[in-house]
């Protein structure tokens, strides 16, 4: 990571192209370049981190060298802010079979009840980043839910993949089409592309692309940062979470149910760490773990399908959504705030999220508590 000269630092600055017109860029940039060839390396590919006030370089060091030592040197040059392996990240969910992909109950509304909700909220005009793969934005759940649909992984236009799709079809799918409804079916999504589907539909990300996704997602007004994905602790992801929290940004980290150790970016200080309810799984280092809806969850699927998936990725998706109604309620909330308006004190070692509950300390006049009660509906 190099240091941006003052003089080219915008903290207004919003990018989400390839700055062709940045004279300042192409300078930086031959600096770069200079730095690669005087430590034998090759130079991959560059993206300016206004949020953070540095450029951010790839390089690919040969294969006689190792990432330490590299690294080290690196760290020694005046010009390199600091230096780091390019982290991988997988995404927490797959898909499950199932004959009948539109099926007409879905979890959040046997136990979370969102009809009820959505009388008080639904998110109107919050805008959610999802950070993830592809979003199918044709699909007939998605059509017009997206105030963007930006790559952040290549220079191709956005390809429709499994697990963005799902995730942001439980966040925000619309009401009243005869498909499923969304947690905040009136929220704005940025679909923001910084991870990959595998052609054995597996999500991979890794530190670059996430982190052009969160620094174009701070500086264009998100209100909740979706992470549906895992992985090792990133020093230049930690800076960016660092600034979204302070800035009074949501962000939401699924949990690795299969990995004992530190769920990163969900044990990052002031992420909303979530798993499946049941998992019975821990962050490591962190802040208390969510549960929320995960399994057997009926979402959107690319092609206009429907499917049901399961895992951390969408339990994670759930509390996002559950963000943008409590932020169209209370925007002035802190991310602090949040959390406590989803898990009081004194319901920290029950993890599971009480909806109704979460609403009616902030819609006094709430009777969604009593209407679950009369209908018969379990709360």
């Amino acid at each position: 990571m190099l240091r941006l000269p003052a003089a080219h630092y915008r903290p207004d600055a919003s990018y989400g192209g390839r700055y062709l017109d940045d004279s300042g860029r192409s300078a930086r940039r031959r600096r770069a370049e200079e730095l690669a060839q005087q430590h034998g390396l090759a130079l991959l590919d560059d993206w300016p981190m206004p949020v953070l006030g540095i450029d951010c370089y790839v390089m690919r060091y040969p294969d006689d060298e190792t990432a330490d030592h590299v690294i080290a040197l690196l760290t020694h040059d005046p010009q390199v802010e600091w230096a780091q392996p390019v982290a991988r990240f997988s995404g927490m969910g797959q898909e499950a079979a199932s004959a009948d992909p539109l099926y007409p109950v879905q979890p959040a509304a046997r136990y979370w009840h969102v009809a009820e909700l959505h009388r008080y909220t639904t998110g109107r005009n919050v805008k959610v980043a999802v950070v993830d793969s592809g979003i199918d934005a044709g699909h007939p759940d998605l059509q017009g839910q997206l105030t963007v649909n930006s790559n952040f992984v290549d220079a191709g236009p956005t390809p429709p993949e499994n697990h963005g799709t799902a995730v942001a079809g439980i966040i925000a799918a619309r009401a009243g089409n005869g498909g499923i409804i969304g947690v905040a079916p009136q929220a704005r999504l940025m679909g923001l592309r910084a991870c990959w589907q595998l052609p054995d539909q597996a999500t991979r990300c890794n530190s670059f692309t996430l982190a052009k996704a969160i620094n174009y997602a701070i500086l264009n007004g998100a209100r909740v940062i979706n992470l549906s994905l895992s992985g090792p602790p990133d020093r230049l992801l930690d800076r960016l979470l660092d600034v979204a929290l302070e800035r009074g940004i949501g962000v939401v980290g699924a949990v690795d149910a299969q990995n004992s150790g530190p769920a990163f970016p969900a044990s990052h200080h002031g992420v909303l760490a979530v798993a499946s309810q049941g998992r019975g799984v821990k962050t490591g280092p962190g802040d208390p773990l969510l549960l929320a809806p995960g399994n057997d969850i009926p979402t959107t699927a690319p092609g206009g399908r429907w499917a049901f998936v399961n895992g951390s990725s969408y339990a994670a998706a759930h509390v996002s959504g559950m963000l943008a109604l409590l932020d169209e309620l209370q925007p002035d909330a802190s991310p602090a705030q949040l959390r406590t308006l989803l898990q009081p004190a004194a319901a920290l070692n029950a993890g599971n999220i009480d909806a109704c509950a979460t609403i009616a300390r902030l819609v006094r006049q709430s009777n969604c508590a009593r209407a679950l009660s009369q209908s018969g509906a379990a709360p």
